[in-house]
């Protein structure tokens, strides 16, 4: 039996690729015989992105319009997606439309009992040297400053169930949400499968990431959560454990 999926995808000014992605979303998830939903999360995007969800909301009785009246940052909008999701899986990917939708079919064809997250990894980047390069270089970083075990850390083409976030809580709100989720899903014990999926270059707009000042800030923030999540994580493990040794003792007295 096909599972139930909550489908979203975070949106800032993407008016040229969103209306298709919606249209192959309902397409696929009709085919694969899916319980579904669909919401777009409007990352406070400007009006002509915003005039085209509306239409789109109002084609589509299934589709449904999250809205930030002020952009919150990447991590911001996957959060919003992720606690508006109600089905047992979730599924998201850009709104850029670099990956293709239809390959959801390898992903669900991987969610089986003993799995938690499928997570894609992109066959071959279709993007400027500049940007294969610096995106070399972060996956590289992150691996190897967050343990991670992950073929393509920053692939955001993700089916997860939805219980995973009973137990991971998600505070950032930049791109470096996608090194805390995977990184604190991995500690966790949740398993993991990983497909190769497609990458296509950029039909519309520009990166929000690939320039200075955002990279100066990503940077920045890695830090903090290396320091948060890696650095200071064993002191915490030990005073957790203190604690429940106290509470042993003061029991057994």
């Amino acid at each position: 039996m096909p599972p139930s999926v909550s489908i979203f995808y975070p949106c800032y000014n993407d008016w040229g690729s969103m209306g298709s992605m919606v249209l192959l979303t309902i397409q696929t998830a009709e085919k694969l015989g899916l319980d579904y939903d669909l919401t777009i999360v409007d990352d406070g995007s400007a009006p002509h992105t915003a005039d085209l969800l509306q239409a789109l909301e109002q084609q589509f009785p299934d589709v449904r319009i999250l809205r930030h009246e002020k952009n919150r940052g990447y991590g911001g909008a996957l959060r919003s997606g992720f606690a508006a999701a109600s089905k047992d899986w979730i599924f998201y990917t850009d709104g850029d439309a670099q990956y293709d939708v239809r390959e959801l079919a390898l992903l669900i064809d991987q969610a089986g009992p003993d799995v938690d997250v499928v997570q894609g990894y992109k066959i071959q980047r279709h993007d400027p040297m500049h940007r294969i390069v610096i995106g070399r270089i972060y996956h590289w970083l992150i691996r190897c400053a967050f343990g991670l075990r992950l073929r393509d850390v920053d692939c955001d083409f993700r089916l997860m169930r939805r219980s995973i976030f009973d137990k991971v809580e998600l505070t950032s709100d930049s791109g470096v949400i996608c090194a805390e989720m995977m990184t604190k899903i991995q500690r966790a014990g949740f398993r993991i499968v990983e497909v190769p999926v497609h990458h296509f270059h950029r039909a519309h707009g520009k990166s929000q990431f690939f320039n200075y000042p955002r990279l100066a800030r990503v940077a920045v923030a890695l830090v903090r959560l290396w320091i948060r999540d890696v650095l200071r994580r064993p002191s915490q493990l030990d005073a957790q454990s203190a604690s429940v040794d106290r509470t042993e003792q003061d029991a057994s007295n």
